[in-house]
Order: C-alpha cells, then structure tokens, then sequence
C-alpha cells in the first residue's frame, strides 16, 4: 500500500518595497498629484471668493442708503431700501435702457446664431475652392480690434442712414460677434457624425431641410455655450452704442449707467447708482446659472467624441 505526499503550495511571501535612496519610491507621484490637486484648489478657491464677494458686496449695498454706504460699506443694511430701485427704474429711465438693451441684444443674438451656425456649417461639412480661405478670413476677423474700425465705421453707418437707430446697432453687434461664431461652431459642427446627416439625404431631405431638422438639434449644447458668450460681449458692450447711438432715447443699459453717474453732479445717488448696476448684472448671471451645464456640454463636446 502506496503513500502518496500531497504537498501543500508554499505560502506567498510578502515582498516589501524599499524605498528609494532620499525618501523617493512609489509613493511619490501620488503625494505629488496630492500636493497639485491640493494646490489647484486653493487658486480656485481664491478665484471664487475675488469674484463672488464683490457682487455680494455691490448687490448689498444696492438697500443700503448713501449715509450707510459711506459710513459702514462693509456692514449689513439696517434695512432694505427698496425704493432705491424704484428710483434708478423709474427717475434714472432705466426700464427704458433696459427695454433698448433686449431689444438690441435680443435681435442681435438671433441673428448671430443664424448666420454664424449656416455659415459654420458649411465651412465644416464641404470642400469647396475657397473653403479655407474664408474660414481664415473669419479667424482673422477675430484679431481685428474694435477701435481701429469705429471711424470708418460710423460714415459707413451713417451713409446707410442706420446711425442712431436700434435696427443698425443690431447689424453691427452681429457682424462684431460673426467672427467667433463661426470659429467656435465650426470646430463643433466637425465633432458631429456624419452618419446621421448621410442617412437624412438617403431618405430624400434635402441640404436645408437636414441642416434645420437634422444637424441643427445636434448642435444645440455648442449653439447655447457661444450664445452665453455672444450675451455676455453684446450686454456689456460699450463702445460701439457710445459711437453710433448717440440719441438719448435709443440709449442702451452701459450708456444709462454712465449717464446715471455723470448726471448726479456733486448730489450723487450712489444708492441709485448700485440698485443700477445690480439690475444691469442680474440678467447676465441668471442666464449663466440657467445654463450652465450646456454651457460645459458644448465646450467639451469636441474633446469628448
């Protein structure tokens, strides 16, 4: 009668790693990505609160009265004053710079999101002479400053007979925000398949009808995230309204505001001037807090595909 040994696997011995000579090994790269991710978030920390305190401290101080403005800034209104933005509404015409401004920035951004998206997607998705070309002349568009144009520009406008009138400044602001809009959709319009667009003219839709049914709805987070820029240029927009709208009933919120501020002479409604500004900042941060996360949809669409 035979034996047999079952021997058992030898049990496995734990291997220690040494750490490098000077503390180093494998645990460095982590403390690193530790010490970096530690570090980035203290600057966006720091960022954050540069930003946010000042619209808290101008929003605050838009229910305060001018004796607590320049008595206590820092503290908290005893009260609200809410008549400070009854005034800045209705004796500084405000409603009526507000009305002008949505009229100008409203129609400005239709048409800008028309022609930049038909534009972007042609250039996008067909090779035609000429193609890269005028895709260059819309990047360069981008570098040209403002102020080297605005005196050729106003005889231009002037000679179109659309100086100081809402419909001419809304051309303007269009063909001033044509050129990123071109740019940023272009490169949003290539990340898109062009299975879909393919399977469309297989079923007999023709170039337009793809583009407004098919392409366009697929472009939407990019068409929401430069339209938030688009608003945002056109909104604060200053200059352009100062030089070719000089009529002070087509006056838009930038020029009331300065209007506001310069009429007080030595008096100074400061309360007015801040319940102002906090009414003219409002819009731009509800429509970014709206639309946020298409606004990070559409930055990042192209780095996700």
């Amino acid at each position: 009668m035979s034996i047999e040994k079952t021997t058992e696997p030898p049990a496995p011995v734990a291997v220690t790693k040494t750490a490098a000579p000077g503390g180093g090994g494998p645990p460095r790269p982590q403390k690193e990505g530790q010490v970096l991710n530690a570090f980035s978030h203290g600057i966006l920390v720091v960022w954050a609160v540069m930003v946010v305190l000042p619209l808290l401290w101008a929003v605050m101080t838009s229910f305060k009265d001018d004796g607590a403005i320049f008595g206590s800034p820092w503290s908290l209104p005893d009260k609200l004053h809410f008549d400070n933005w009854s005034r800045a509404w209705t004796e500084a015409n405000m409603s009526d710079y507000f009305l002008n401004t949505v009229l100008v920035v409203g129609g400005s951004l239709i048409g800008t999101l028309a022609l930049g998206s038909m534009a972007a997607y042609v250039l996008a998705r067909f090779d035609f002479p000429g193609n890269r070309f005028i895709y260059y002349l819309f990047v360069g568009g981008m570098s040209f400053p403002i102020m080297l144009a605005l005196v050729p520009l106003f005889y231009v406008v002037n000679n179109m007979g659309l100086l100081n009138t809402i419909h001419g400044l809304i051309l303007v602001y269009i063909a001033y925000s044509l050129p990123f809009t071109v740019f940023f959709l272009t490169a949003f319009f290539r990340t898109l398949p062009s299975s879909v667009a393919e399977a469309a003219f297989v079923d007999g839709a023709s170039h337009s009808r793809t583009f407004f049914q098919v392409m366009l709805p697929m472009a939407k987070p990019g068409l929401i995230s430069v339209g938030i820029f688009n608003f945002l240029g056109q909104w604060n927009q200053y200059m352009l309204p100062t030089v070719l709208n000089t009529d002070p009933d087509k006056r838009v919120l930038t020029q009331g505001l300065v209007q506001l501020a310069v009429s007080q002479g030595y008096k100074g409604d400061w309360s007015g001037l801040f319940a102002g500004l906090v009414m003219a900042m409002l819009p731009v941060l509800a429509a970014y807090i709206v639309f946020q996360r298409q606004v990070v949809q559409g930055l990042t669409a192209g780095a996700l595909k």
